[in-house]
């Protein structure tokens, strides 16, 4: 079995967390990624939250699996030659400097495409082309100029981020199906083109029902949000606490233990075809023969009620128990499960979702694997690059030898 991208060489100019998460998922299916950072220093993220003093923090190890490594200088002309030598060697080039860099270094889009016609160039940018595509963005900023942050968090409270990294490595993901269909597109036509995500489009992309729920306010007020029917609704999609957003009333509920483990709770979805199991298990079959109870229609002005006794019920278990009892009869529930309870979970760790891996200074450590499964072409993880560890093996492929190695080592481009 080949793997799924095998013989595509990725030039991988991009550091921090959005760039990296679009080129480790093309590294986990094959592709041949070559990380390329300054000497000495090398992406930020090696020296940023380290556990372990001098020793590439987990931020890097956890967003560079799969790739080689090597340094270049692109600001002396030697390092520039080799950075020409690359972009001809190479099949796609991805970057996530800030607007502009790359056009300054000299390598615009025209001059790549002139170099290597066949070369898909992708960028992540913060914004799109507008009055803010010159601003610099991060993660947060992302989430909350994308339409996440307004509608997250509990009703009438501040407006909240989320732990998920939707900005960041939510754009990495949309990245990287553009260069893949920028790749399928080759095939056929045989050039390369730009390919462009800005962070602020793939967070919207992700809360494309928050923007559904936008235009459904002009025709009444979301009978689905708690809001309804006994409160207010302004004139944006509004917070809604852990409310389900579909159609079937959902909430957190607490579960036994919840007053000292922070996360003793469960997802409940009371949904209207498995209503009445649900009713019969927590002692209400009463609801099911009371109008004021037994239809969807009349339960929403009374989900708070319905949850407070839900939850009088899970209190009386633990979050795996009620799992356990509701499954069977078709409710829809999840508990709320720790990172550490996901990272000792064995089913994850047989599917490849979380996966031990050995580095040579920091030992073994967990990581999260390649979620995407692919049943002819397999994926494994292997360790992040030291800095600078295959600079030397790059240059023999792009054709240098020992002593033009030593040239450009002595004119300090590697």
């Amino acid at each position: 079995m080949s793997k799924a991208l095998e013989g595509v060489k990725i030039l991988d100019m991009t550091h921090v967390q959005s760039g990296p998460t679009c080129t480790q998922l093309l590294a986990w299916f094959g592709a041949d990624v070559i990380k390329v950072e300054r000497p000495g220093v090398g992406d930020a993220t090696r020296g940023q939250l380290q556990d372990i003093p001098n020793v590439d923090s987990l931020y890097f190890t956890m967003l560079n699996h799969n790739k080689r490594g090597m340094t270049l200088n692109t600001k002396l002309d030697s390092g520039k030659e080799i950075f020409e030598k690359l972009i001809r060697h190479c099949d796609v080039l991805v970057e996530n400097f800030a607007p502009g860099a790359m056009d300054r270094m000299g390598f615009s889009w025209e001059r790549i495409h002139e170099l290597n016609p066949r070369m898909i160039y992708a960028s992540i940018k913060g914004f799109g082309p507008g009055k803010y595509e010159d601003c610099k963005v991060y993660e947060n900023v992302a989430q909350c100029t994308g339409g996440s942050a307004s509608t997250t968090g509990m009703i009438g409270e501040v407006p909240l981020v989320t732990g998920a990294q939707i900005g960041d490595s939510g754009t990495g993901l949309h990245l990287a199906l553009g260069i893949v269909t920028a790749l399928f597109h080759r095939t056929h036509s045989g050039e390369g083109q730009r390919v462009e995500c800005a962070m602020q489009d793939g967070v919207l992309n992700l809360c494309r029902v928050k923007l559904r729920d936008q235009q459904r306010l002009a025709h009444g007020p979301l009978t689905e949000y708690p809001q309804y029917p006994n409160g207010e609704f302004g004139e944006a999609t509004p917070r809604a606490g852990n409310a389900s957003g579909g159609g079937q009333p959902g909430w957190i509920v607490k579960c036994k233990g919840w007053e000292t483990d922070p996360d003793a709770y469960i997802y409940v979805i009371a949904q209207a075809a498995a209503f009445a199991g649900l009713a019969k298990e927590i002692g209400h079959a009463d609801w099911l023969e009371d109008p004021e109870w037994n239809t969807p229609k009349a339960r929403l002005p009374k989900l708070e009620t319905m949850f407070a006794e839900i939850e009088k019920w899970t209190m009386t278990k633990n979050k795996f128990e009620v799992m356990d009892i509701l499954n069977p009869l078709n409710v829809p529930c999840g508990p709320i499960l720790s990172m550490k309870e996901l990272a000792e979970e064995p089913s994850l760790r047989k599917t490849g979702t979380i996966v031990e891996v050995d580095h040579p200074e920091r030992g073994t450590y967990l990581s999260v694997g390649n979620p995407i499964k692919l049943s002819a072409s397999p994926s494994d993880v292997t360790r992040s690059p030291l800095l600078g560890e295959h600079t030397d093996e790059v240059l023999r492929e792009l054709g240098l030898d020992v002593g033009a190695i030593a040239a450009v080592r002595e004119a300090g481009a590697v």
